[in-house]
């Protein structure tokens, strides 16, 4: 068995729209071909008694035990392995169900799917799967329990916190995007210029001065005081000879800690006498970075934690640590074994409770309790094992918040304000919450940024409270505010990069502050900032992470839907160019119909209020209206086509040429924008494949709200250049020839710019190409007919992009094509595309035109660039 590939989706993607999270494993079996699961002996029996619990899959049998059925009657080993990568992902916590298993067009290699939760878990999951599958087929002893033990590892190292994984469904949940900006906890909800910020539980709204005055113990206390709020009593000092004052101001029983102090380290409590407070302090000064100490008033109670969020208090819990309590039989380490049995605690944070650790902060308490893990502790005697409550060291919650005190309510939200925090936990120590702390003597002990919800969304009892819901509502304060921002996405086989380009230009003549992604790269309001193919997923959430985007335009090509699926869930409109024969063999993709079925996702992920931007004239592509759901409009080359009329009498949205014009109608209405061979990028209506290209573009931004004039005036600016279409039709006119340089790399692109440069006038028409190495040997022979139909003379380069096949290959695929349908044809090969475009000019007679299709257009326009420049000078002679 071989791995040949493991790619995460993440976004909508050829295996599921509505599933993102998918591993999809490129899997060589050929050498079990012949022995699926029948002819392996004892494979039935020992995969059964290793995974006992798969009697729950159900397959495509239906019902329990399904599974189990087709591996008795006979599947394959692929089938297997994704029903194996699912299930230990739920033995080690994670429960995911979807798993798919097809062939990728290859003899014995099949594409493995399979759901995950979080990426890397799935990822080891996969190799995981197929080492188990070969332990079974071979018989070899293989424990489970180091894979779910590492799988769990990984998942608590990648997963979102509990606080800000709440956050995030809560936003989901309204229908407010997100992505994730590091590997920790910072997050964004809403895309580009509506886009907020979390980090846990502060957000880009949270003030940092409060956020400061939290972490600083003395200031948030002298606050406090100062607003006549309950805090312990205290005083801060540097040195021994202080310690006694101190002591007589704040009274006794004590707490005497370092300020710097953390995990417990340095605290002594209940303090009773002068002897016991000098020992807790040199105690503390040897746990102190400053040589600050706290005396402070011990204060008697219970540990409470209040949860104030936009100045309204939303949760108490009562919080316990970690603790045992002694039957007078059981040793410590028995007895902490016993709490974790409990089935409410996981590891991490993935159930309610998390199980107790015995680390090396806890045997020093234990230690400073007198006892070692071997100890026994008396009946009912409870040893706590932990310096904090929180849930993840193993502690424990209540809520309370029905019972809170009015009085004690107002005061929380009162310090939120004092201390300035939008997100606040108060802790208070108190003997009973539903009394005024002025009643009861407790007192205010902290007040925490970034406080953890986990206590208020699973306390242990009592009720959860959806806390997530008040932070989403004071980011996001008008209802059905989604943060997000229009989002046009753009596939096809041909023409998407320069409708992509079309309509960013027409966003941006209306005002939008645009980001695109292109074939060429990411631009920022027409700043390019990233260079290279950059239709994937990277680059799509390159532009909607940048804070001053509020209109984006991404292409979207087929690799990165096959490499990671798309980077947005959804859009607001979905553009289909046409779906030709390219890149066809590769990745699984191998017929047309898969390659429509890839382009399809774009439509499917319109929101419902939104648009896909079809093209009626391709039956693939109009096909695709049945699977989307949202509002559909049509394009054509043709005002009579019967899909687009069938529309129009639904009183649809479609873009036609009629009589010269580009239209936009309305039902049956006409609104003529303008001649087609006014527009420049059409050069004069000759280039036909931009007019269908600009058919596109101007129905996008029509059912985007953008008006007709603002549209027009885009068209009539968009000049097709260097600057603004690179690579597409770039003309340049010399004294004595000229020369155009166009992308075309497949079949239907060169069939487009040959009825283009038909029509053009040339004395001679030069042709420079190259093989492309990512597509069928058939492709390029194609690509060799069509140049022979369309050139007078051939160059053959092919110096660049090889992808997997070698120059010589690669040439003789396109001089085999030339010569099956012309052997006559003058035909030069020439490797280096610098020296073909040098010898193209050299060679070149008057009235000329040499056309240069290019794979790699930056380098060719610069070459063509310096040439152009080189005339300007008189020095084209030197070449």
């Amino acid at each position: 068995m071989e791995i040949r590939s493991i790619n995460a989706m993440r976004g909508p993607n050829y295996w599921s729209v509505r599933r993102h999270k998918l591993i999809v494993m490129v899997l060589d079996l050929q050498e079990m071909e012949e022995r699926p699961s029948d002819k392996v002996d004892g494979f039935y029996e020992r995969l059964t008694t290793m995974f006992p619990s798969m009697y729950s899959h159900r397959c495509s049998v239906g019902e329990p035990g399904g599974f189990f059925q087709r591996v008795e009657e006979g599947t394959w080993m692929g089938h297997i392995i994704e029903h194996i990568a699912l299930e230990i992902q739920t033995l080690a916590g994670m429960d995911t169900g979807f798993g798919r298993t097809r062939g990728y067009g290859e003899y014995g290699v099949y594409n493995v799917v399979f759901s995950y939760m979080e990426e890397s878990v799935g990822r080891y999951a996969a190799k995981a799967a197929v080492r188990i599958c070969e332990a079974l087929i071979s018989g070899d002893e293989y424990d489970l329990e180091d894979d779910i033990q590492r799988m769990r590892e990984l998942r608590e190292d990648d997963r979102l916190g509990p606080s800000t994984g709440s956050i995030v469904a809560e936003a989901e949940a309204r229908g407010i995007p997100w992505i994730r900006l590091n590997k920790y906890s910072l997050c964004q909800l809403g895309y580009g210029a509506n886009q907020k910020r979390i980090q846990a539980t502060v957000t880009s709204e949270t003030s940092s001065i409060g956020v400061e005055l939290a972490c600083d113990k003395e200031d948030t206390k002298y606050l406090l005081e100062q607003a006549e709020v309950e805090v312990p009593r205290g005083d801060i000092i540097r040195r021994e000879r202080s310690l006694e004052d101190a002591c007589r101001y704040v009274g006794y029983p004590l707490v005497i800690k370092p300020i710097d102090g953390n995990h417990g380290r340095g605290i002594t409590v209940n303090i009773q006498n002068y002897d016991e407070a000098l020992e807790a302090f040199r105690h503390a000064k040897n746990s102190s970075r400053s040589g600050s100490i706290i005396v402070e008033k011990y204060i008697v109670g219970e540990d409470y934690r209040l949860l104030v969020i936009n100045n309204e208090l939303v949760a108490g819990a009562l919080r316990s640590p970690a603790h045992v309590i002694g039957d007078g039989k059981s040793t410590i380490q028995e007895l902490v074994d016993e709490v974790n049995s409990d089935p409410r605690r996981g590891y991490g944070h993935e159930k309610v409770l998390t199980q107790i650790t015995i680390n090396e902060l806890t045997q020093t308490i234990i230690k400073d309790a007198g006892y070692t893990v071997d100890s026994v502790l008396a009946e009912g005697e409870k040893l706590v094992l932990k310096d904090t409550a929180n849930l993840s060291t193993g502690g424990t919650a209540e809520d309370i918040t029905d019972i809170i005190h009015p009085a004690n309510i107002s005061m929380a939200e009162r310090i939120s304000k004092i201390i300035d925090l939008d997100i606040c936990g108060i802790d208070i120590m108190t003997t009973d919450i539903s009394k005024p702390l002025s009643e009861t003597g407790g007192a205010v002990l902290e007040v925490n940024a970034g406080p953890g919800f986990r206590m208020h969304l699973a306390p242990t009892t009592g009720l959860p409270r959806n806390v997530a819901a008040p932070v989403i509502d004071k980011l996001f304060p008008i209802k059905g505010d989604t943060g997000r921002i229009p989002i046009i996405a753009i596939t096809g086989t041909n023409g998407k990069t320069t409708t992509s380009r079309l309509i960013a230009h027409i966003a941006k003549m209306k005002g939008y502050r645009v980001g695109y992604t292109t074939s060429d790269g990411v631009y920022i309001q027409n700043r390019l900032l990233m260079t290279g193919d950059c239709t994937g997923p990277s680059s799509a959430e390159f532009v909607l992470k940048d804070p001053t985007v509020n209109f984006a335009v991404l292409e979207c090509a087929r690799g990165g839907l096959l490499r990671a699926g798309l980077g947005f869930k959804k859009c607001d409109v979905g553009v289909v160019t046409n779906v030709a024969a390219d890149h066809l063999g590769l990745k699984g993709i191998n017929t047309i119909e898969q390659l429509a079925k890839v382009k399809g996702v774009i439509p499917e992920t319109v929101l419902p209020d939104g648009y896909t931007v079809l093209n009626a004239d391709d039956d693939l592509v109009y096909d695709m209206r049945r699977s989307v759901d949202c509002n559909v409009a049509l394009f054509s080359m043709d005002e009579n086509n019967p899909r687009i009329k069938a529309l129009q009498r639904l009183n649809g949205i479609t873009a036609v040429y009629e009589n010269g014009y580009v239209t936009i109608c309305r039902g049956e209405w006409k609104m003529r924008l303008m001649k087609a061979e006014h527009i420049p990028l059409t050069y004069g209506g000759k280039a036909k494949f931009m007019i269908q290209n600009v058919l596109a573009a101007i129905l996008a931004a029509h059912v985007q709200g953008i008006s007709n004039e603002d549209i027009k005036a885009g068209l009539e600016t968009f000049v097709p250049s260097a600057s603004q279409t690179p690579g597409r039709l770039n003309l340049f006119k010399f004294d004595k020839f000229n020369i155009l340089l166009d992308y075309a790399h497949n079949k239907a692109g060169m069939q487009a710019l040959k009825k283009f440069t038909d029509e053009l006038d040339a004395t001679v028409r030069v042709g420079i190409i190259a093989g492309i190495g990512d597509r069928r040997e058939e492709d390029n022979n194609a690509m060799g007919m069509i140049a022979a139909e369309m050139f007078d003379e051939i160059i053959i380069r092919q110096d660049k992009h090889l992808r997997g096949k070698s120059e010589e290959q690669l040439i003789k695929m396109l001089d085999d094509g030339i010569k099956m349908k012309d052997p006559k044809k003058k035909t030069t090969i020439i490797p280096s595309e610098q020296e073909a475009i040098k010898h193209a000019v050299r060679n070149a007679v008057d009235g000329s035109l040499i056309i240069l299709c290019s794979d790699v257009v930056p380098d060719a326009l610069d070459l063509v660039k310096d040439l152009k420049a080189m005339e300007t000078k008189g020095e084209l002679h030197l070449l």
